[in-house]
């Protein structure tokens, strides 16, 4: 199985402070790769990293073989990022609440010209998560946080990334909800063909929905493995599982 995108040693300042040190990991094409630690561990910089909203201190990444960000060098645009096909959902979603959600879908496809590919995708959001579709008409604001979700969610798949970043998905939401968000997502890997790496406070829903994990505390990473051997690790489940 083939690296989709490789982190080589990066790290990433905040002025005085490292956020992350010397990171490494890669996400291979088709699996879906979580991330989990303590909250200001460094995850959601990370993700803003491979984007290139945060600027690397040090260390490459690429993607399909290609370097996109480097210490020093814009190699790509974030929207050039997003254009070879990275998608991010932003923890906390970031909808625009004044737009309905048929014009927050239509934000996510901005970088498209094809009016007749936007139009069928919408569609097919619709017919994924029937409720935005019910909902079409209605400002975002009045959706509940799951409602939300999915349609963060739904937005960034308007672009057909290849790549999709979540940065706590589960965020907020109550226990049926998040469990209704993972079959999304893993029914997105599986129909799709979309890769996913994911941020997620909630350990035990991460690890049992992705193929593989990856701890990190303090900006770095401390364990790999695939992650049902994480779910069954003794400091894994002390630190993060509540057993």
């Amino acid at each position: 199985m083939s690296e989709l995108l490789t982190i080589d040693d990066i790290s990433v300042d905040y002025g005085n402070i490292r956020a992350l040190k010397n990171v490494s990991m890669h996400v291979n094409e088709g699996d879906i790769v979580c991330l989990i630690g303590a909250n200001g561990a460094g995850k959601s910089t990370l993700l803003k990293a491979i984007v290139n909203l945060e600027p690397l201190a040090g260390g490459t990444i690429s993607y399909q073989g290609e370097t996109i960000c480097s210490k020093g060098h814009q190699k790509r645009s974030t929207d050039q990022i997003a254009k070879m096909g990275i998608a991010l959902v932003p923890e906390g979603r970031h909808v625009f609440a004044d737009m309905t959600v048929e014009e927050n879908l239509d934000m996510g496809a901005f970088m498209i010209k094809d009016q007749d590919y936007i139009e069928r995708k919408k569609e097919e959001m619709y017919d994924f998560f029937p409720i935005l579709g019910a909902r079409r008409k209605q400002k975002t604001r009045s959706l509940s946080g799951g409602e939300q979700q999915m349609m963060a969610i739904a937005r960034a798949l308007m672009m057909k990334p290849r790549l999709l970043l979540l940065d706590e998905p589960g965020l907020g939401l109550a226990p049926l909800i998040v469990q209704d968000i993972f079959q999304k997502i893993r029914l997105i890997n599986e129909q799709d063909n979309v890769t996913i790496f994911l941020v997620e406070q909630n350990a035990r829903m991460a690890l049992r929905n992705s193929t593989d994990g990856y701890v990190m505390e303090n900006g770095s990473i401390v364990l790999h493995d695939d992650s049902l051997a994480l779910l069954v690790n003794e400091k894994v489940k002390a630190a993060y599982l509540g057993s």
